[in-house]
Protein backbone atom coordinates (compact mmCIF):
# COMPACT_ATOMS: atom_id res chain seq x y z
CA UNK A 1 0.00 0.00 0.00
CA UNK A 2 0.91 3.57 -0.39
CA UNK A 3 1.62 6.02 2.93
CA UNK A 4 1.71 9.58 2.48
CA UNK A 5 3.27 11.22 5.19
CA UNK A 6 3.56 15.15 6.31
CA UNK A 7 5.97 15.97 8.31
CA UNK A 8 8.13 13.04 7.10
CA UNK A 9 11.28 14.42 7.53
CA UNK A 10 10.89 14.95 11.14
CA UNK A 11 12.50 12.25 13.91
CA UNK A 12 9.03 10.24 14.02
CA UNK A 13 8.79 10.74 10.36
CA UNK A 14 11.43 9.22 9.49
CA UNK A 15 11.23 6.20 11.86
CA UNK A 16 7.46 5.85 10.73
CA UNK A 17 9.04 5.73 6.74
CA UNK A 18 11.83 3.27 7.58
CA UNK A 19 9.20 0.99 9.45
CA UNK A 20 6.73 1.03 6.48
CA UNK A 21 9.41 0.33 3.92
CA UNK A 22 10.28 -2.58 5.50
CA UNK A 23 6.94 -4.02 5.71
CA UNK A 24 7.11 -3.34 2.18
CA UNK A 25 4.84 -0.46 1.55
CA UNK A 26 5.46 2.48 -0.93
CA UNK A 27 6.17 5.69 1.13
CA UNK A 28 5.69 9.31 -0.10
CA UNK A 29 7.11 12.13 1.90
CA UNK A 30 5.54 15.65 1.53
CA UNK A 31 8.71 17.91 2.51
CA UNK A 32 9.37 21.82 2.07
CA UNK A 33 12.68 21.00 0.91
CA UNK A 34 12.14 18.73 -2.15
CA UNK A 35 12.10 20.39 -5.51
CA UNK A 36 11.73 19.23 -9.02
CA UNK A 37 7.64 19.31 -9.52
CA UNK A 38 5.01 17.31 -8.88
CA UNK A 39 7.15 13.68 -9.04
CA UNK A 40 10.00 14.96 -6.38
CA UNK A 41 13.53 15.47 -6.79
CA UNK A 42 15.38 12.29 -9.00
CA UNK A 43 18.19 11.88 -6.05
CA UNK A 44 15.17 11.78 -3.76
CA UNK A 45 13.86 9.25 -5.55
CA UNK A 46 16.66 7.72 -6.66
CA UNK A 47 17.68 7.50 -3.00
CA UNK A 48 14.71 5.80 -1.95
CA UNK A 49 14.18 2.62 -4.26
CA UNK A 50 16.07 0.21 -2.21
CA UNK A 51 19.11 2.04 -1.77
CA UNK A 52 18.99 1.35 1.80
CA UNK A 53 17.89 -2.25 2.08
CA UNK A 54 14.31 -0.23 2.78
CA UNK A 55 12.22 -2.44 0.73
CA UNK A 56 9.12 -0.48 -0.12
CA UNK A 57 10.07 2.05 -2.29
CA UNK A 58 10.17 6.13 -1.40
CA UNK A 59 9.71 9.06 -2.71
CA UNK A 60 9.75 12.69 -1.89
CA UNK A 61 7.22 15.32 -3.24
CA UNK A 62 7.44 18.65 -3.10
CA UNK A 63 4.61 20.71 -0.86
CA UNK A 64 3.46 24.58 0.64
CA UNK A 65 1.34 23.05 3.47
CA UNK A 66 -1.03 25.60 2.27
CA UNK A 67 -5.26 24.46 0.99
CA UNK A 68 -5.57 25.76 -2.63
CA UNK A 69 -7.55 28.50 -3.35
CA UNK A 70 -10.79 28.24 -5.18
CA UNK A 71 -9.56 27.95 -9.00
CA UNK A 72 -6.46 27.39 -8.63
CA UNK A 73 -4.24 24.77 -9.89
CA UNK A 74 -4.18 21.60 -8.25
CA UNK A 75 -0.64 21.08 -6.70
CA UNK A 76 0.93 17.90 -8.14
CA UNK A 77 1.45 16.22 -4.56
CA UNK A 78 -2.38 15.31 -4.89
CA UNK A 79 -1.96 12.67 -7.14
CA UNK A 80 -0.14 10.63 -4.75
CA UNK A 81 -3.12 11.16 -2.15
CA UNK A 82 -5.28 9.54 -4.84
CA UNK A 83 -5.26 5.59 -4.23
CA UNK A 84 -3.26 5.79 -1.32
CA UNK A 85 -3.86 3.18 1.43
CA UNK A 86 -3.31 6.15 4.26
CA UNK A 87 -2.21 9.61 4.77
CA UNK A 88 -0.26 10.51 8.39
CA UNK A 89 0.19 13.80 9.01
CA UNK A 90 2.70 14.75 11.17
CA UNK A 91 3.13 18.34 9.91
CA UNK A 92 3.95 21.27 12.07
CA UNK A 93 6.04 24.08 14.09
CA UNK A 94 8.09 22.45 16.69
CA UNK A 95 6.23 23.68 19.99
CA UNK A 96 10.16 24.02 21.43
CA UNK A 97 11.58 25.72 18.84
CA UNK A 98 11.89 29.24 20.74
CA UNK A 99 10.42 31.48 23.45
CA UNK A 100 6.95 31.84 22.92
CA UNK A 101 6.32 35.11 21.27
CA UNK A 102 2.79 35.98 20.00
CA UNK A 103 4.12 35.40 16.70
CA UNK A 104 5.86 32.04 17.72
CA UNK A 105 2.13 30.95 18.63
CA UNK A 106 0.82 32.06 15.45
CA UNK A 107 3.26 29.85 13.52
CA UNK A 108 2.57 26.84 15.75
CA UNK A 109 -1.29 27.58 15.33
CA UNK A 110 -1.40 27.85 11.62
CA UNK A 111 1.34 25.20 10.49
CA UNK A 112 -0.74 22.50 12.11
CA UNK A 113 -4.19 23.84 11.19
CA UNK A 114 -3.10 24.95 7.15
CA UNK A 115 -1.11 21.78 6.76
CA UNK A 116 -4.33 19.19 8.17
CA UNK A 117 -6.20 21.78 6.42
CA UNK A 118 -4.43 21.25 2.62
CA UNK A 119 -4.01 17.47 3.37
CA UNK A 120 -8.26 17.40 4.15
CA UNK A 121 -8.75 18.97 0.73
CA UNK A 122 -6.54 16.67 -0.90
CA UNK A 123 -8.38 13.81 0.69
CA UNK A 124 -11.76 14.87 -0.46
CA UNK A 125 -10.85 15.56 -4.05
CA UNK A 126 -8.82 12.43 -4.61
CA UNK A 127 -10.42 9.44 -6.42
CA UNK A 128 -10.03 6.87 -4.88
CA UNK A 129 -9.91 8.08 -1.02
CA UNK A 130 -7.45 7.27 1.22
CA UNK A 131 -8.83 4.57 3.64
CA UNK A 132 -7.23 6.75 6.78
CA UNK A 133 -6.49 9.96 8.08
CA UNK A 134 -3.87 9.29 10.78
CA UNK A 135 -3.29 13.08 12.11
CA UNK A 136 -0.82 13.85 14.94
CA UNK A 137 -2.20 15.75 18.09
CA UNK A 138 -0.37 15.95 21.55
CA UNK A 139 -1.20 15.42 25.12
CA UNK A 140 -1.33 19.02 25.60
CA UNK A 141 -4.91 18.70 24.79
CA UNK A 142 -6.15 17.88 28.03
CA UNK A 143 -4.08 21.01 29.42
CA UNK A 144 -2.55 20.59 33.25
CA UNK A 145 -4.04 18.13 35.16
CA UNK A 146 -1.98 18.01 38.14
CA UNK A 147 -2.46 14.05 39.14
CA UNK A 148 -6.07 12.63 37.65
CA UNK A 149 -5.75 9.60 35.65
CA UNK A 150 -6.33 11.21 31.99
CA UNK A 151 -7.42 8.79 29.28
CA UNK A 152 -9.13 9.62 25.94
CA UNK A 153 -12.65 10.24 27.12
CA UNK A 154 -11.42 13.45 29.36
CA UNK A 155 -12.39 16.65 28.27
CA UNK A 156 -9.58 19.34 26.90
CA UNK A 157 -7.80 21.76 28.82
CA UNK A 158 -8.55 26.26 28.09
CA UNK A 159 -4.86 26.77 27.72
CA UNK A 160 -3.14 27.90 24.77
CA UNK A 161 -1.71 24.14 23.66
CA UNK A 162 -5.39 22.49 24.49
CA UNK A 163 -6.97 25.50 22.26
CA UNK A 164 -4.10 24.19 19.20
CA UNK A 165 -5.07 20.61 19.64
CA UNK A 166 -8.82 21.32 19.34
CA UNK A 167 -8.71 22.92 16.77
CA UNK A 168 -6.04 20.62 14.85
CA UNK A 169 -7.77 17.71 15.59
CA UNK A 170 -11.12 19.50 14.39
CA UNK A 171 -9.57 20.27 11.00
CA UNK A 172 -8.27 16.82 10.83
CA UNK A 173 -12.15 15.38 11.34
CA UNK A 174 -13.57 16.63 8.60
CA UNK A 175 -12.13 14.49 6.46
CA UNK A 176 -14.76 11.88 7.98
CA UNK A 177 -17.23 13.46 6.09
CA UNK A 178 -15.53 12.36 2.98
CA UNK A 179 -16.19 8.62 4.51
CA UNK A 180 -12.15 8.64 5.33
CA UNK A 181 -11.73 6.77 8.72
CA UNK A 182 -9.87 9.61 10.99
CA UNK A 183 -7.43 8.80 13.61
CA UNK A 184 -5.93 11.36 16.62
CA UNK A 185 -2.80 10.25 17.95
CA UNK A 186 -2.16 12.23 21.37
CA UNK A 187 1.27 11.78 21.29
CA UNK A 188 3.40 13.00 24.71
CA UNK A 189 7.12 13.13 25.56
CA UNK A 190 8.86 10.99 22.72
CA UNK A 191 11.89 9.08 23.78
CA UNK A 192 14.57 8.65 21.15
CA UNK A 193 18.31 8.55 20.96
CA UNK A 194 18.34 10.51 17.54
CA UNK A 195 16.81 13.71 18.86
CA UNK A 196 13.80 15.19 20.85
CA UNK A 197 13.82 15.79 23.93
CA UNK A 198 15.90 12.84 25.07
CA UNK A 199 19.98 14.09 24.39
CA UNK A 200 18.96 17.57 26.28
CA UNK A 201 17.05 15.62 29.29
CA UNK A 202 20.80 14.00 29.33
CA UNK A 203 23.38 16.43 28.66
CA UNK A 204 23.08 17.56 32.40
CA UNK A 205 23.14 14.12 33.85
CA UNK A 206 26.38 13.70 31.74
CA UNK A 207 27.77 17.06 33.42
CA UNK A 208 27.41 16.01 36.73
CA UNK A 209 24.11 18.33 37.08
CA UNK A 210 21.16 16.11 36.72
CA UNK A 211 17.66 16.38 38.55
CA UNK A 212 13.78 16.66 38.06
CA UNK A 213 12.53 19.74 36.76
CA UNK A 214 11.31 22.32 39.07
CA UNK A 215 9.57 20.65 42.61
CA UNK A 216 9.57 17.19 40.35
CA UNK A 217 6.15 16.62 40.82
CA UNK A 218 4.42 16.94 37.77
CA UNK A 219 3.58 14.04 35.94
CA UNK A 220 5.24 13.32 32.25
CA UNK A 221 3.37 11.01 29.57
CA UNK A 222 6.33 9.63 28.12
CA UNK A 223 6.94 7.19 24.87
CA UNK A 224 9.50 5.16 23.41
CA UNK A 225 10.07 6.05 19.90
CA UNK A 226 9.61 2.48 18.90
CA UNK A 227 6.11 2.15 20.21
CA UNK A 228 4.90 5.31 18.70
CA UNK A 229 5.97 4.07 15.46
CA UNK A 230 4.41 0.78 16.29
CA UNK A 231 1.19 1.96 17.40
CA UNK A 232 0.77 4.01 14.14
CA UNK A 233 1.18 1.13 12.20
CA UNK A 234 -1.12 -0.80 14.19
CA UNK A 235 -3.31 2.15 13.46
CA UNK A 236 -2.98 2.31 9.86
CA UNK A 237 -3.79 -1.35 9.42
CA UNK A 238 -6.20 -1.94 11.76
CA UNK A 239 -9.66 -1.25 9.98
CA UNK A 240 -12.39 0.26 12.70
CA UNK A 241 -10.08 2.00 14.68
CA UNK A 242 -10.69 5.86 14.52
CA UNK A 243 -10.69 8.60 16.73
CA UNK A 244 -8.38 10.00 19.36
CA UNK A 245 -5.63 7.59 21.13
CA UNK A 246 -3.45 8.48 23.35
CA UNK A 247 0.23 8.22 22.17
CA UNK A 248 1.90 7.44 25.42
CA UNK A 249 3.47 4.59 27.47
CA UNK A 250 0.91 2.61 29.68
CA UNK A 251 3.28 4.11 32.88
CA UNK A 252 3.45 7.85 33.06
CA UNK A 253 6.30 9.37 35.33
CA UNK A 254 6.54 11.56 37.34
CA UNK A 255 9.60 14.42 36.46
CA UNK A 256 11.41 13.29 39.72
CA UNK A 257 11.17 9.73 38.94
CA UNK A 258 12.03 10.20 35.28
CA UNK A 259 15.36 11.97 36.70
CA UNK A 260 15.79 8.88 38.83
CA UNK A 261 15.77 6.73 36.50
CA UNK A 262 18.25 8.71 34.00
CA UNK A 263 20.74 8.60 36.66
CA UNK A 264 20.86 5.00 37.44
CA UNK A 265 20.89 4.43 33.41
CA UNK A 266 23.45 6.90 33.42
CA UNK A 267 25.39 6.36 36.60
CA UNK A 268 25.55 9.83 37.27
CA UNK A 269 23.77 11.70 40.37
CA UNK A 270 19.97 12.95 39.80
CA UNK A 271 19.35 15.26 42.84
CA UNK A 272 19.87 18.43 41.82
CA UNK A 273 16.80 19.92 40.62
CA UNK A 274 16.31 22.65 38.09
CA UNK A 275 14.67 25.67 39.88
CA UNK A 276 11.20 26.49 38.42
CA UNK A 277 12.10 30.42 38.39
CA UNK A 278 15.12 29.59 36.62
CA UNK A 279 13.33 27.89 33.56
CA UNK A 280 10.46 30.63 33.66
CA UNK A 281 12.96 33.32 33.07
CA UNK A 282 14.65 31.05 30.52
CA UNK A 283 11.47 30.02 28.76
CA UNK A 284 8.49 32.39 29.43
CA UNK A 285 5.14 30.45 28.82
CA UNK A 286 7.06 27.54 27.85
CA UNK A 287 8.28 26.63 30.83
CA UNK A 288 4.47 26.27 32.57
CA UNK A 289 3.16 24.90 29.57
CA UNK A 290 5.76 21.57 28.84
CA UNK A 291 8.25 21.69 31.60
CA UNK A 292 6.37 22.17 34.74
CA UNK A 293 2.92 21.14 34.54
CA UNK A 294 1.71 17.69 32.83
CA UNK A 295 -0.70 15.34 32.46
CA UNK A 296 -0.94 11.74 34.06
CA UNK A 297 -2.51 10.33 30.48
CA UNK A 298 -2.42 6.85 29.93
CA UNK A 299 -2.95 4.96 26.85
CA UNK A 300 -6.53 3.26 27.68
CA UNK A 301 -7.86 3.00 23.89
CA UNK A 302 -4.74 1.50 22.15
CA UNK A 303 -4.65 -1.48 24.73
CA UNK A 304 -8.23 -1.98 25.09
CA UNK A 305 -7.41 -2.45 20.88
CA UNK A 306 -4.54 -4.90 21.69
CA UNK A 307 -1.61 -2.83 21.30
CA UNK A 308 1.49 -4.45 23.05
CA UNK A 309 3.99 -1.56 24.29
CA UNK A 310 7.36 -3.06 24.32
CA UNK A 311 8.24 -0.56 26.97
CA UNK A 312 5.70 0.06 29.06
CA UNK A 313 8.21 1.40 31.90
CA UNK A 314 10.05 3.99 31.58
CA UNK A 315 14.05 2.59 32.68
CA UNK A 316 13.87 -0.32 30.92
CA UNK A 317 13.04 1.73 27.93
CA UNK A 318 15.89 4.51 28.76
CA UNK A 319 18.14 1.27 29.12
CA UNK A 320 17.70 0.39 25.34
CA UNK A 321 18.21 4.05 23.88
CA UNK A 322 21.09 4.90 25.70
CA UNK A 323 23.34 1.68 26.20
CA UNK A 324 23.13 1.17 22.45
Amino acid sequence: MRVVISGGTGLIGSALARRLRALGHEVVILTRGATGGPTGTAAGAAAGEGADGGGGLLRYLSWTAKPVAPGDPRPGWWEAVAGAGAVVNLAGESIAAGRWTPRQKERIRESRIQATRALVQAIEAAEPRPAVLVSGSAVGYYGPRGDEVIDEEAPPGDDFLSRVCVDWEAEARKAGAAGVRVVLVRTGLVLAREGGALPRLVLPFRLGAGGPLGHGRQWVPWIHLDDLVALLVFLIETPGLEGPFNGTAPEPVTSRDLARALGRVLRRPSWLPAPAFALRLALGEMADALLLSGQRAVPRRAREAGFRFRFPEVEPALQDLLDR
